[in-house]
């Protein structure tokens, strides 16, 4: 799983929330939390702004186990 799931829960959002503020579909933000789909550039660089973090951070893989 790449870390979206991470930065999102540690600003306290659901997906639903975050999907909201980025206006894209709750299915989106599970696949990419999922590691399914990447965000586009244009999201990616929206993502680290929100979450005030660099885009090479946003799209690190994390192990399951330390969540």
């Amino acid at each position: 799983m790449v870390s979206i799931k991470q930065y999102r829960k540690k600003k306290g959002l659901t997906q639903a929330q975050l999907a909201n503020e980025l206006g894209v579909a709750i299915s989106t933000v599970g696949m990419w939390e999922l590691g399914e789909r990447n965000p586009n550039v244009l999201m990616l660089k929206k993502l680290a702004s929100f979450f005030g973090c660099t885009t090479d951070e946003l799209l690190e893989t994390v192990n399951e186990e330390k969540e």
